[in-house]
Parts: C-alpha cells; sequence; structure tokens
C-alpha cells in the first residue's frame, strides 16, 4: 500500500470509528487513541517504520462457536491477527492470519469484510498494535495451525471463550456473538 492509499484508509478508518458504536470504557480508549496516533504515522500499515502501528485480526465464527490459539510468545488465549503485510489491505491480513494460525480457511461475511471492533494494547518488542477485529466465518473443521505457528488452536463455546481470553478481546467476542447470529 502506497503512502496516498495509506492516507485515504486511515482517514476512511478514522471516519468509520467516529460513528462507531463502542462496546465498552477499552474501545472508547482504543478508538480515541487510534483517531489520534494513526493519522501521524508515515507509513501506518507496516510493522518496520514505527513501534506504533495498525495490525488485523479475525475473531471466527462457526456452528461450533469461535476459535482461539494459544498465542506461542504471550501464553495467552487470542484471536488470530497480526501484522499486515506490503500491497495487503487489513480484511485481507485478517483472512491470511486465520489460515496461518489455525489452518482455517475463513471467509468474509456476505457482502464483504465485516470491521467491528478496534483495541488498541502492547505488543512485542516494545510495540504499540492498533488492532482492526473482523468478523470471519470459518468451516466446522478442526484448527490446524501451520507448523511455523503455536499448534495449539480450538474451537470454543462462547462463554468458554469470553472466560480465558485476554481482557482486550472479550468485548469483542461479545459483540462477534450477536452479529454472527450463530450460538445464540
Amino acid at each position: 500500500m502506497n503512502r496516498q492509499q495509506s492516507v485515504v484508509l486511515v482517514s476512511e478508518l478514522c471516519e468509520y470509528f467516529a460513528q462507531h458504536q463502542p462496546c465498552d470504557d477499552r474501545e472508547v480508549q482504543s478508538i480515541a487513541e487510534f483517531v489520534a496516533v494513526a493519522p501521524l504515522l508515515v507509513a501506518p500499515f507496516d510493522e518496520h517504520s514505527s513501534t506504533t502501528h495498525v495490525t488485523a485480526s479475525a475473531i471466527v465464527v462457526g456452528s461450533r462457536g469461535v476459535v482461539l490459539h494459544l498465542h506461542k510468545r504471550l501464553g495467552i488465549w487470542l484471536q488470530p491477527g497480526g501484522h499486515i503485510d506490503a500491497g495487503e489491505t487489513p480484511a485481507d491480513a485478517a483472512l491470511r492470519e486465520t489460515y496461518e494460525e489455525t489452518g482455517l480457511r475463513g471467509r468474509h461475511p456476505d457482502g464483504g469484510p465485516r470491521l467491528f471492533h478496534l483495541d488498541v494494547h502492547p505488543g512485542p518488542r516494545g510495540h504499540r498494535h492498533l488492532d482492526l477485529r473482523y468478523l470471519v466465518y470459518g468451516p466446522d473443521v478442526d484448527p490446524q495451525p501451520l507448523a511455523s505457528e503455536s499448534q495449539t488452536a480450538a474451537w470454543f463455546g462462547w462463554d468458554e471463550a469470553v472466560g480465558i481470553a485476554d481482557v482486550g478481546l472479550r468485548g469483542a467476542l461479545t459483540v462477534a456473538r450477536t452479529l454472527s447470529g450463530v450460538g445464540l
């Protein structure tokens, strides 16, 4: 993504989040930080440009509930997600990360990608992640992460997922459960 495309996308994201209804106080704070910081970043989608950058993740839902993986470095249960590769949109990154970290070929909802949550949190090595979260539907098969990823990934019932998930993920799980229409 070139500089012009990045500026346009960050502007669109700021407009989206200005109209977005946050699910909790944490998301309120995340939105305020995103709107203040993201427009100032030279290359907001490039993990090497600044220690603060935009990332993308997927809340993978299906008839079995929601997929989480035990993060190999952090040791906590999280949704698949990570850095956005060069030339990739955040929505594309969410699908790629889903495949890499769970082995599942996820898909966006009919009608296109559904961005529904934002969380700003510390990343590894002193980084700060401005994490865009997308609703992704997963097939009804067991996760089989790629060899380079944590091998601990599984489907969880909604209540169990909320109970074991990192605090920054709980609000997103609650909203995803309602948006997805599965497991209600």
